[in-house]
């Protein structure tokens, strides 16, 4: 296996980009990214550890739950969740973060990327409330690019055709998972699954 080690190596193999598909990369929201902004219910948020460990994370609620201030400016309300809490730590040592927005049934996504910080001022998370209940947190993105990538890896994955999904869905068990490292007896990997589903329960969210 040959091993790339730099840009012109990199580009024997993959031509530059057509100049027509880096004019698309912008340094602000254009209408049509902050409408997609407004109908997407998920996105992957990816941050940076001062060691240089990234983490990806999602971020899911009803669309439109992130909040476009302006054309350089994002608000994320932070909703329950693990509380390992990884991004919010690497944010605090490297601010720079990506986002993937999706928007199901739309092949496209949004890439946006910038630097963040963290707030609790308690009217802001009043503000990005959701089912009657505060943002725990709200993390500020100033976006300093901006751009929609093509189709092709959602039109490849099949990814919004349920007709093609898998008829026996995975099944994650949290309790196989805290078993196989030693901690927990076969009887207890019920009940930490039946915890975890519990979790999953609309008040819960």
């Amino acid at each position: 296996m040959a091993h790339i080690t730099s840009v012109a190596e990199l580009r024997k193999r993959l031509p530059e980009a057509n100049p027509m598909t880096r004019m698309k990369v912008r340094d602000h929201l254009d209408s049509q990214s902050i409408a997609f902004i407004g109908r997407s219910p998920f996105l992957l948020l990816s941050t940076v550890a001062e060691d240089g460990t990234v983490e990806v994370s999602p971020k899911g609620d009803e669309p439109g739950f992130v909040h476009v201030v302006d054309r350089n400016t994002l608000l994320f309300p932070d909703r329950p969740g693990n509380n390992l809490a990884f991004g919010h730590v690497n944010i605090i040592g490297n601010p720079q973060v990506g986002v993937i927005f999706l928007a199901p049934g739309t092949g496209e996504t949004l890439r946006v990327s910038g630097t963040a910080t963290l707030h609790d001022d308690p009217d802001l998370c009043e503000r990005l409330s959701a089912r009657g209940k505060a943002a725990r947190l709200v993390m500020k993105v100033i976006v300093r690019r901006a751009y929609f990538h093509c189709a092709r890896s959602i039109l490849r994955a099949n990814l919004w055709k349920p007709e093609v999904w898998d008829a026996d869905p995975l099944k994650v068990s949290f309790g196989k998972v805290f078993q196989e490292i030693g901690k927990v007896e076969d009887a207890m990997v019920p009940q930490i699954d039946a915890r975890v589903q519990a979790g999953y329960a609309p008040e819960n969210l």
